[in-house]
């Protein structure tokens, strides 16, 4: 593991990473978070529960802003997007014959990326409106916790999908995997657009995102983000 502003972060290559995942899919149940920029200041700042990220299996680095300011410290993090993830599982013959549940997605987007990938057995959970708390909410822990499936690609907003992951243990959840993996299926299948690759090897592909969702974005990225400096200089440069 890579130690990196309070949080261990997964070591290894792609094809590492995945086969831990594979592997927890078929062991006890645990939960994958994906940690970027956004993920980390609201955890730093207390907006998200800390508890919910350190019950996480496996933290892996889905930010090339992360992994830049690591290295400035020495410190070697590995980016695996959450969305790559999720590709590289449905597309690995490793994986035929788990059942990938998805969450999050409505049937349409479901039904679409079951077209994409016919060798994945693949089921879909309804994602109603939730707020975590309410009887709604337990109501739909409850039964994703029941369900069958190996995998699940929890694909909510951040923070409900990490508090979901997590709440499913408390609900009794004993094997699978559940991946926090927000709009991996949406840029499956096409209901939202990446970054072309020279933004993603520039590592501006918040800009991107910024360019074409202003509104949704502008907060998050520019307002929010630029406190990710004010907190590696707090964690990495001045501590001890």
């Amino acid at each position: 593991m890579a130690r990196f502003m309070t949080l261990e972060f997964a070591e290894g290559d792609r094809p590492q990473m995945l086969a831990r995942v594979l592997g927890m899919a078929r062991g006890a149940y645990g939960y994958v978070v994906t940690p970027n920029v956004d993920h980390v200041v609201k955890l730093m700042d207390g907006r998200v529960a800390r508890d919910v990220y350190e019950g996480a299996g496996l933290k892996v680095c889905d930010s090339r802003i992360l992994s830049h300011l690591a290295r400035m410290r020495g410190v070697v993090l590995p980016v695996y997007p959450g969305s790559d993830m999720t590709a590289d599982l449905l597309d690995s013959p490793a994986a035929e014959g788990l059942t990938i549940a998805v969450f999050g997605p409505d049937r349409a987007a479901f039904d679409d990326l079951a077209a994409r990938y016919p060798r994945q057995t693949l089921c879909w959970i309804e994602a109603p409106v939730l707020t975590p708390g309410t009887l709604g909410w337990r109501a739909a822990v409850g039964h994703a916790a029941h369900a069958e499936w190996d995998v699940l690609l929890a694909c909510v907003s951040f923070p409900k999908q990490e508090l979901f992951a997590h709440a499913l243990r408390a609900a009794g959840r004993k094997t699978g995997v559940t991946l926090c993996v927000g709009a991996s299926v949406d840029f499956l299948t096409g209901r939202q657009q990446r970054a072309p690759k020279v933004f993603q090897q520039l590592s501006l592909e918040w800009l991107h995102r910024l360019l074409s969702q202003p509104r949704r974005m502008f907060r998050r990225y520019v307002i929010e983000g630029p406190a990710i400096f004010g907190w590696f200089v707090r964690t990495e440069v001045l501590k001890g």
